[in-house]
């Protein structure tokens, strides 16, 4: 049965993309979430953890400083879409160069770059520690019946499903053995979780930074093709002309930066402690982390 969670988020990602399919269809594109107040931000996100948690951290920091923050989820197509258009001001979890490079290839002329918050991001598939014998993508093929001939994904939209269909099935010799299963990331959490309750062997696409990696006994299977590609930099990207309209959300943002600590402690405040109530995940860590708000400061 799906989590409350999971049936929520899918809500409001349907909601939020009929109404950028709307926006679209009436409006003249380029208005932005600001149009006839300045005060007034969209930040657009996908179902990736890291996405959730920065957005709903930045729309605590906005909404402190006076501005009416709309978070708006969505797939990541759809994200840049609604920045090139002016219908999402704000995104937080842009990976480059490799995972979003399609997007910024069709999009990122009509994008601005507004900072990197986050150095060290990689996608992965893993497997539970207790999985003997598999250490490498290239063990899969031989060991394709151990996972029921299955990877367990997420959203079908997302650059980690794209290189996992596209890259790693193909070269490691997967196709017509391991299926790419596709649903979203909570699902895949999920299922994650309850494979290692049961201690029964299960591989998943997954990335760094996650929660996952404190929580659970994982190890992440070698690449030897570079299937996945490299180290990459999490971005936050603006519509065009963002940093004019909101020049001091924009210094803001240029000085924003987390470590694995800090993202993995607010991450499990959020989706383990707090599972249903973001704000309040948000409002726990700030108190924990007194300074961080500070650093951020357009006078700092």
């Amino acid at each position: 049965m799906w989590s409350s969670k999971f049936v929520r988020r899918v809500a409001l990602a349907a909601t939020a993309a009929l109404a950028l399919t709307g926006v679209a269809a009436c409006g003249d594109g380029n208005s932005g979430g600001s149009a006839g107040d300045s005060k007034k931000i969209s930040i657009g996100y996908m179902a990736w953890d890291e996405a959730i948690a920065t957005s709903y951290l930045w729309k605590n920091l906005l909404e402190e400083k006076g501005y009416d923050v709309e978070l708006k989820n969505v797939e990541a197509g759809v994200v840049y879409q609604g920045l090139s258009t002016g219908d999402i001001d704000l995104f937080l979890d842009s990976w480059l160069p490799q995972t979003h490079a399609d997007y910024m290839k069709r999009y990122g002329d009509k994008i601005e770059k507004l900072g990197v918050w986050y150095d060290n991001a990689s996608l992965s598939i893993a497997v539970p520690d207790y999985v003997t014998g598999i250490d490498s993508l290239e063990d899969l093929a031989a060991n394709a019946g151990t996972f029921n001939g299955e990877i367990i994904g997420i959203e079908a939209g997302a650059g980690l499903t794209a290189a996992t269909q596209d890259k790693v099935i193909p070269e490691y010799g997967l196709t017509g053995k391991l299926k790419l299963t596709t649903s979203s990331t909570p699902a895949m959490l999920a299922a994650l979780d309850g494979a290692i309750k049961g201690q029964k062997p299960i591989v998943v696409t997954l990335w760094h930074p996650h929660w996952a990696y404190a929580k659970y006994p994982l190890k992440d299977l070698a690449d030897p093709k570079g299937t996945l590609g490299g180290a990459e930099e999490i971005n936050t990207l603006g519509r065009k002309g963002f940093s004019a309209d909101f020049p001091e959300v924009t210094e803001m943002l240029k000085k924003f930066k987390m470590d694995d600590q800090q993202l993995g402690s607010l991450e499990d405040l959020m989706f383990n402690v707090h599972k249903d109530n973001e704000e309040k995940a948000v409002e726990e860590w700030l108190k924990a982390n007194p300074d961080f708000a500070g650093t951020l400061s357009a006078t700092s």
